[in-house]
């Protein structure tokens, strides 16, 4: 089977700070892979440098087979727009339009881009609304959500153009702790649907539970990667250890 996310000797600096430092994985079909690591250790630059909201220093990134940058040097700018859409993601804030009611949030992108009919579209936005839990709150304003029910929200609009692969940065970590279940249910039940995802998390227990596999990220590189019971049960390195013993 051939990877869907190539990743090669991946580097970005900032000044004389390097932030990631050769950073190769990929990701397969169908994959869950958790990344986890202390803070500042390059996890969110990673996932963003695979939408192109960080611009990389050096190495190469291959999406679906095709060349997004290539020893540091980037495609040109409708091929770059192309191949990030076939990617949606989901970020800590939620980032929705306080100005727009919860469908007009997850109809704006496919609305603007005029692919399909409004009937279609809004059907699939019920259905998203639905499949999420918030069918009932289709035509309320994000102000009136709780923090879990905008990430759900979040979600829901991320798959609205149905990306071939999601991309989640900390999605509960602004979350009070009893509402991160319900967004980690929804992220769980796409993994069961063997939707293509890359979670950053410090969410422990969902890494070991949902993932495929586990990727250690420390110091701005991958120290270890493996299933999560070689991660959690059997970690090879001490620095591992340390971080799974802190959280």
């Amino acid at each position: 089977m051939s990877n869907i996310i190539e990743v090669k000797e991946l580097q970005k600096s900032f000044g004389s700070l390097d932030v990631l430092k050769k950073v190769t994985f990929s990701v397969q079909p169908g994959e869950a892979v958790a990344v986890i690591g202390p803070s500042g250790s390059g996890k969110s630059t990673m996932l963003r440098s695979l939408v192109h909201l960080e611009d990389i220093t050096g190495g190469s990134i291959y999406i679906n087979g095709k060349t997004l940058v290539e020893n540091g040097k980037y495609v040109n700018g409708a091929d770059i727009r192309s191949i990030t859409a076939t990617m949606g993601m989901v970020f800590q804030h939620f980032n929705l339009f306080p100005h727009l009611t919860v469908r007009g949030n997850l109809e704006l992108a496919p609305r603007t881009l005029k692919r399909e009919s409004i009937k279609e579209i809004t059907a699939r936005s019920m259905d998203l609304l639905t499949k999420v839990g918030l069918a009932d709150k289709a035509d309320v304003y994000p102000s009136t959500l709780s923090g879990g029910q905008k990430q759900r929200v979040a979600i829901a609009r991320a798959l609205m153009l149905n990306p071939d692969i999601l991309l989640f940065d900390e999605p509960t970590s602004a979350l009070d702790p009893e509402l991160t279940g319900e967004v980690l249910r929804v992220i769980r039940q796409l993994a069961e649907e063997h939707m293509t995802m890359i979670i950053v998390t410090h969410e422990m227990n969902f890494a070991r539970d949902v993932a495929d596999r586990v990727i250690f990220m420390d110091n701005g590189e991958i120290a270890e990667s493996g299933t999560p019971e070689e991660i959690f049960n059997n970690p090879k390195l001490e620095r591992t250890r340390m971080f799974l013993s802190r959280e």
